[in-house]
């Protein structure tokens, strides 16, 4: 497989241009109420964000570590129902909180429950390894080690896709995955692997060199990673770095939004720059 040059990362020529931005948000389940969360999911959608997440955590990650939280599967089923367009998922799923086979058989029927009119589902399966170690001990989880929760992903995502093989009603679709890290000896290559999205914090320099790596692991995998999305936040970033990171190759972009007291106009800025991107006229 070629190495991507340094302004192409992932896609060649027709396919990279052909790939319209979108524009993630990521609704902290932290510090608000589950109607603050209801509300900032409606006006999102109505706003014309993209994709919805939320995280898998059960503590909140930033201020009061005892404030309110909430947890992410039961959230995202009633997404799932309350949403019409947006597509959703964790950003990302602990692959240590649940069975593997349990997490497939929750995603295809949260699937299903998004499948409105007869259309496809809208759950995107983000996941990851873990690394909150305050969840793992209140809830009495092994943490093991880093490199042990990097292989428990890999082994539980194989039975993940497997038992969607087995599940009656099937998903609706091939349920997108998304990955997060950066780590270039295991994550990248579970990423070649198993992902549809590839989702990280690194700069735009670093997502070629990180596109790279995935490629020569797909090699490895035998797998065609040509149409894998690239992934990466807005959160403290400028467009002049959104730029780079687009001329890098990314096309998903995602934007970490906490409330109760939610500022839409941030959420509109980008909006409008996605839109410029995409040649929509405002």
């Amino acid at each position: 497989m070629p190495q991507p040059s340094a302004s192409v990362a992932l896609y060649s020529g027709d396919m990279l241009l052909d790939t319209p931005v979108r524009l993630g948000v990521q609704l902290q389940p932290q510090h608000v109420s589950y109607g603050d969360l209801r509300d900032a999911v409606l006006r999102l959608e109505d706003l014309g964000v993209d994709v919805l997440f939320n995280w898998d955590h059960f503590y909140p990650l930033y201020g009061d570590p005892d404030g309110a939280h909430f947890e992410s599967w039961t959230m995202l089923a009633a997404w799932a129902e309350q949403t019409e367009r947006v597509e959703f998922g964790a950003l990302v799923n602990c692959n240590s909180y649940r069975n593997p086979d349990l997490q497939a058989d929750m995603a295809r029927t949260i699937d299903h429950i998004s499948a409105k009119a007869g259309a496809e589902g809208r759950f995107i399966f983000g996941t990851g390894s873990g690394w909150f170690e305050r969840d793992y001990d209140e809830y009495g989880y092994e943490f093991g080690t880093a490199g042990s929760r990097l292989d428990d992903l890999a082994t539980g995502l194989d039975r993940v896709t497997a038992r969607w093989a087995k599940l009656n009603p099937a998903p609706t679709r091939r349920i997108p995955v998304l990955i997060g890290g950066k780590g270039e000896q295991k994550t990248l290559r579970i990423v070649a692997r198993h992902a549809d999205i590839w989702h990280s914090f690194v700069s735009p320099e670093e997502v070629v060199h990180k596109v790279g790596v995935i490629e020569r692991w797909a090699e490895s995998e035998q797998r065609d990673v040509s149409g894998l999305l690239v992934s990466n936040e807005l959160k403290d970033r400028d467009a002049a770095v959104a730029d780079a990171l687009y001329d890098a190759g990314t096309r998903l972009f995602t934007l970490g939004f906490g409330g109760p007291d939610y500022d839409y106009d941030i959420v509109r800025r980008w909006l409008a720059w996605r839109d410029g991107r995409n040649g929509v006229s405002v």
